[in-house]
């Protein structure tokens, strides 16, 4: 199979990885965004934007209150699919698989990692609730200041989740809408990668 240049490799987390670093250098803004797809109890989708903070142990990792509707509709269905898009390389990635839970020692860690203003907010923050105003939010987060001080530690309700990939596809814009597109597939996370190319 004829996968060159950009596509080439035999691990598809590897090639990610590098799309990503790649993308560091000409994204104007977060080359790290994704856009996450979830269902609610109906299945109806829903999807938002949100930052991936590491590629570990063969899961891409990101972070979230537990109580906002994301993690809620993960939960439930324990499964995801996200887009990564970069407009500046003409290339994405698109991701399924399984999601769990991390509320551990790597949470905690990149937790430590924010600024305190962002970790007094993720205390203030009740995700995907109603809100009043922005004044009640400004005054919660001041309260939450001042409960946890300059060290705040993670929220119990507060952390990661990992999705594990059965599926990534990756895309490249090519001319005369003729792209390139390999999609790599396995049937469980023990299995073997198995790699295809896809008419555009």
């Amino acid at each position: 199979m004829d996968r060159t240049g950009i596509f080439e490799g035999n691990d598809p987390m590897a090639i990610v990885s590098r799309w990503l670093n790649e993308a560091a250098g000409t994204e104007p803004n977060d080359p790290n965004a994704l856009a996450l797809a979830t269902v609610d109890e109906t299945g109806l989708p829903n999807v938002r934007m949100v930052l991936l903070k590491g590629i570990e142990n063969g899961t891409f990792v990101f972070y979230t209150n537990y109580g906002s509707v994301k993690a809620r509709e993960l939960k439930a269905s324990e499964k995801a699919a996200f887009v990564l898009h970069w407009k500046s390389l003409r290339r994405q990635v698109r991701v399924r698989g399984p999601a769990t839970i991390e509320s551990g020692a790597s949470a905690d860690r990149y937790f430590a990692t924010r600024g305190v203003q962002s970790r007094i907010g993720a205390w203030a923050s009740r995700q995907s609730e109603p809100l009043s105003s922005r004044k009640v939010l400004m005054a919660r987060a001041a309260k939450m200041g001042v409960v946890h001080g300059l060290d705040p530690k993670r929220p119990p309700f507060w952390g990661g989740f990992r999705i594990l990939p059965l599926e990534i596809e990756f895309w490249a814009d090519g001319d005369f809408r003729l792209h390139d597109r390999f999609r790599w597939t396995r049937a469980s996370p023990d299995a073997a990668w198995e790699v295809e190319r896809l008419y555009p």
